[in-house]
């Protein structure tokens, strides 16, 4: 891909992104959209995605984003469903769909149509996460939603590479292709924890918050390309890295997490603003490589393929969540009893995405012998309309859905009690450290900061139980609402009057950068607060 092509997707879709955070309708859906209706107007060029772009360099961080954000001990509570969905539904998927292409589409092989139930099998990192955030999941169903997403590539990659070796004439069998599973998993999982320690060492000992966020940059393409090399799960390997640097981030400094947390934020709306609006953009370039199946016959195959997949998720998921119970008494006693309304939930949100296509974009044009890949444009066009179709079928009606089942959101109430309790616990605690410090001679303080370090500590204690109290009758605001509006007003004077000063070239520019950076860290604690 050009330069100027490049620009125009990164900085079309990033506005349309904007856009949509304005209006109701979901960022990914508004963007695929946009990409659909922009692919045939004149003048577009053609994007067409490369999978030696897409999953070495855009999957990694992606990958990394969502891992360092999940939670490793929410998703080890999770994690007999997380991997009943992420392996057990992948290979099942794989199965059912590419036995009912075979049957569906007349001519199709059996090994191609198993090509294509790999291709969509795995709900995507990406449509799962934004959808999650976007309709307020219940934190265990998220948990799972999450988990799945983030392990679900690597077994869709390893079926689909062992269905592939079967199209193209190498010859495969059920010994050698489970041996292909264990060894992409064991080696992914293994590099994961190979790498993990030394980089976590190698982030707590540099002492430059941008040469942490260089390497924090680095990370999940280190990763994956190591694991990769030795044709284990890069997938595997990110993510497991990904959660052990998340469980560990509180021994980085604040300033590397400050840091961290914009950059990554940045990268991760651009990169999925730019993938959402890539998807919308393969109309053009699947539909001119359809060839002999235009037309009814193409659309009657894509929505069949659409419907196997929406019901093979249901036909996995309810099973999965209640027989183990049936079958262990142990999980009966350990676990609540699960209505019917969390797994069609979760059956329902099984959104694909750019992974599906990519991986049917490396689809090769011919198998061994010179001859053509058996229907591969019809197998990119399935994947294409079956992307489509979750995204918009099931992401537009996902929030509605939530509604109407009434399902269990957060328990906020509980959450802030919960927040509350711990900072109690930390703020009695350093205040009794605070004491011995001051107690001690080498640590003499005058009375006035002295007693500013304390009020900081009771300030921490109580903005947090105020946020339970009452709203002030004329604003509605609480009173810790009103403390952080006051805060960030009053810094707000000051940094006036420092570039004031600036301007007056009362103080230089470099000055005037370090007593900004200090208002700013000072806002920042005043937004948090106001956010938490």
């Amino acid at each position: 891909m050009h330069v100027l092509p490049l620009l125009m997707l990164v900085a079309g879709s990033v506005a349309v992104a904007g856009a949509a955070r304005r209006t109701p309708v979901p960022p990914p859906l508004l963007l695929v959209a946009v990409g659909l209706a922009v692919s045939y107007m004149p003048g577009v060029p053609s994007y067409e995605l490369d999978p030696d772009v897409v999953l070495p360099l855009i999957l990694p961080p992606l990958l990394y984003t969502a891992a360092t954000e999940s939670s490793y001990l929410d998703l080890r509570a999770q994690l007999r469903p997380v991997a009943l969905l992420s392996v057990g539904y992948v290979l099942f998927a794989t199965l059912v769909v590419g036995w009912a292409a075979y049957l569906i589409v007349p001519g199709l092989p059996l090994t191609a149509a198993l090509v294509l139930g790999a291709v969509v099998a795995p709900p995507d990192a990406v449509a799962a996460t934004a959808v999650a955030r976007r309709v307020g999941l219940p934190s265990r169903l998220t948990t799972i939603l999450q988990g799945e997403s983030l392990v679900n590539d690597a077994t869709a990659i390893t079926a689909y590479r062992v269905a592939l070796a079967a199209a193209i004439g190498e010859g495969a069998t059920w010994a050698g292709a489970i041996g292909e599973f264990v060894l992409a998993a064991v080696g992914g999982i293994a590099v994961g924890l190979l790498l993990m320690m030394p980089i976590h060492w190698l982030r707590t000992h540099l002492k430059e918050a941008l040469l942490q966020n260089t390497l924090s940059l680095l990370i999940p393409f280190v990763a994956y390309g190591l694991a990769e090399w030795v044709h284990a799960s890069g997938v595997l390997a990110v993510v497991v890295v990904g959660l052990y640097l998340g469980f560990r981030n509180w021994q980085v400094d604040f300033a590397t997490r400050l840091q961290e947390e914009a950059v990554w934020k940045m990268v991760g709306f651009l990169l999925e603003s730019a993938v959402f609006a890539l998807i919308g953009l393969q109309l053009k370039v699947v539909l001119e490589g359809l060839g002999e199946y235009e037309g009814t016959r193409a659309a009657w195959y894509a929505i069949a393929v659409f419907l196997v997949v929406v019901v093979c998720r249901f036909l996995w998921v309810y099973p999965a969540t209640f027989l183990p119970r049936l079958l262990s008494r142990r999980i009966r006693e350990r676990e609540a009893n699960p209505t019917w309304k969390g797994p069609f939930i979760v059956g329902w949100a099984g959104m694909r995405g750019v992974v599906s296509l990519a991986i049917a974009f490396s689809i090769p044009t011919s198998v061994h012998g010179g001859d053509d890949f058996p229907g591969r444009n019809l197998l990119l066009f399935l994947t294409f309309t079956t992307v489509i179709g979750t995204l918009v079928v099931q992401g537009l009606t996902l929030p509605p859905l939530i509604r109407v089942l009434r399902l269990p959101g957060r328990d906020l109430q509980a959450e802030t009690l919960a927040e509350a309790n711990a900072q109690a616990q930390a703020s009695r605690v350093a205040e009794e450290r605070l004491d011995e410090l001051l107690a001690d001679e080498r640590n003499a303080l005058p009375p006035p900061l002295a007693d500013r370090l304390r009020s900081v500590l009771e300030r921490r204690r109580n903005a947090v139980w105020e946020r339970l109290g009452s709203a002030n009758p004329v604003t509605g605001e609480t009173v810790d609402d009103t403390y952080s509006r006051l805060s960030r007003e009053v810094i707000g004077t000051e940094r006036a009057v420092f570039v004031k000063l600036r301007d007056g070239r009362y103080i230089d520019d470099e000055m005037l950068r370090t007593l900004l950076r200090r208002l700013d860290l000072e806002e920042a604690a005043a937004y948090r607060e106001s956010e938490g």
